[in-house]
């Protein structure tokens, strides 16, 4: 300052030169920040707690998460707390089911079990990827979730298409068959697309819409020709 007001030959600012704060004009506020306050959720850590407890948790996410995809309704709870606990379950259920099928008699199922992991995950991966070329604005594992989970009706079909073909393979165990299979292709692919469609431009819904039609179409197929040895 003193090198300021040399150089010019007076105060740099002396309209202000006058101006005085009294001291019995108290300051207000603080600018001190309160170190050791945190809110609960902030302490709270997921290490701490029992395994038992992590357990519970995680199976009642995806529980709820089959709740939705059977009662489909618009909610950002698959979208928001995504997992895929759920359809790894569900694929392999479906991949366990599908072995011991006519196809496969000399491998024992094993090829099989491979087919539904390579169309199940690798169109998954395909879908999403189609998404978001198109401008989709969920993420990439938000939209595998989606579509793994909503493989439940046709798991759920599965089991009873093998429950039917207990009790023979004949015409009118296929119709049984082909009319449950039918159903639970719409529902997924109904469900799939309540979560999946308001994420994508509106001008481009028939393009993200067509490749889930063909994904649930081909694992239905699967299930409708299997035949058991």
């Amino acid at each position: 300052m003193a090198a300021a007001e040399g150089g010019g030959g007076g105060p740099l600012f002396p309209g202000l030169a006058d101006v005085s704060i009294s001291e019995d004009i108290p300051v207000e506020g603080e600018i001190t920040v309160p170190v050791g306050s945190r809110s609960p959720d902030e302490d709270y850590s997921t290490l701490d707690e029992p395994v038992k407890d992590t357990i519970m948790r995680d199976l009642k996410a995806v529980g709820k998460k089959f709740i939705h995809v059977m009662y489909p309704k618009k909610s950002s709870t698959l979208l928001r707390d995504w997992d895929l606990w759920g359809p790894l379950v569900l694929c392999v259920s479906l991949a366990l089911m599908l072995q011991g099928g006519s196809a496969d008699s000399k491998d024992d199922g094993g090829p099989q079990f491979a087919e539904v992991f390579v169309i199940i995950w690798f169109g998954a991966v395909v879908i999403t990827l189609n998404s978001k070329l198109l401008g989709g604005t969920i993420s990439f594992f938000q939209s595998l979730c989606v579509l793994g989970y909503c493989i439940l009706p046709l798991t759920m079909a599965m089991l009873v298409c093998r429950l039917v073909l207990l009790a023979g393979s004949g015409t009118i165990s296929f119709i049984i068959r082909l009319i449950i299979v039918v159903a639970m292709f719409g529902w997924s692919t109904l469900a799939s697309t309540a979560f999946l469609a308001d994420s994508q431009p509106p001008n481009r819904k028939a393009l993200v819409v067509y490749p889930i039609f063909l994904f649930y179409f081909v694992i239905s197929w699967m299930i409708l020709t299997f035949t058991p040895q």
